[in-house]
């Protein structure tokens, strides 16, 4: 697991136009590459009176998986370029088809280039990125008496109590990067003297969205 990395939550759709041709961008988060397949047959079927559905997608969390396609363009002046605004975005776990109705103009192979990566740029802007960190659970069970000091612990960490139990004890869980966690853990112990129990409960990545936390196990 990579300590994070920025991927596509949302997807979204961008449109230019260059000399009277449309190219369409479609952005979607994929997790697999059955999906991103699965997602360009779909866009083919939707715009199936199209020249072209060129596409690319990148997977993995150190974006192990690339593939693209120029879908009948000249070589490499399409799906390469569309892939390199992914990776160039630092994005994985995403893919993109850029749907081109032609406008009768020839744009050479350096227009071409242009007008597919300025295409992927406008989908994305239409999309939602966020990034995902590779985080852990800390489970805390604590008295009443030390439960202001830890609150004002996580606070200055910037970390909110989760799933709080008040019964004799308190109990609640916060999320921290997988990095952090043995310095909170230390910090904890120091601040109330070894008092409150702590566990590690599980290992995920999580990303903070609206002020929410978003967990993907």
């Amino acid at each position: 697991m990579t300590e994070q990395y920025d991927t596509v939550y949302r997807g979204g759709q961008g449109e230019i136009v260059e000399k009277k041709s449309r190219f369409i961008a479609t952005v979607r988060p994929v997790g697999t590459e059955e999906e991103a397949l699965a997602f360009v047959e779909e866009m083919r079927k939707k715009y199936w009176d199209a020249r072209h559905n060129c596409w690319a997608y990148v997977l993995g969390e150190r974006q192990e998986l690339m593939r693209c396609s120029d879908d009948g363009e000249p070589s490499q002046t399409a799906g390469k370029p569309m892939m390199d605004v992914l990776t160039g975005a630092g994005l994985t776990d995403t893919a993109v088809v850029v749907t081109r109705y032609f406008g009768g103009t020839l744009l050479g192979t350096g227009g071409l280039v242009r007008a597919y990566s300025a295409a992927v740029r406008e989908g994305l802007k239409d999309s939602l990125v966020i990034t995902k960190y590779r985080g852990t659970r800390l489970t805390v069970e604590t008295d009443y008496n030390d439960l202001g000091r830890l609150q004002y612990l996580f606070g200055q960490r910037g970390l909110r109590l989760l799933d709080a139990s008040y019964t004799d004890k308190v109990s609640f869980s916060v999320l921290a990067k997988a990095s952090e966690a043995d310095r909170i853990k230390n910090e904890v112990t120091e601040a109330v003297g070894g008092r409150a129990k702590l566990e590690e409960s599980e290992s995920l990545y999580f990303a903070e969205l609206d002020g929410e936390y978003i967990c993907f196990l």
